[in-house]
């Protein structure tokens, strides 16, 4: 059984606003139909590091566009 399929996010408007990308892929993620844990994992991730490691996690979850 295959899980959900990763998002397409556009983060035209929100670069350089780590809060705003968080946010963005958090969400689009949660409408794919991935569990909590699943975007808390994300969300972990995510403030691991600087904002370059931000945006490498956010393609690692999601399809940035």
């Amino acid at each position: 059984m295959e899980g959900p399929t990763k998002p397409t996010v556009k983060l035209t408007g929100v670069s350089g606003n780590a809060f705003a990308v968080m946010g963005a892929v958090s969400r689009a993620l949660r409408k794919a139909g991935f569990d909590q844990k699943y975007i808390d994992k994300y969300m972990q991730e995510s403030m691991a590091g600087d904002y370059n490691n931000l945006l490498t996690v956010a393609h690692k979850y999601a399809n940035i566009h």
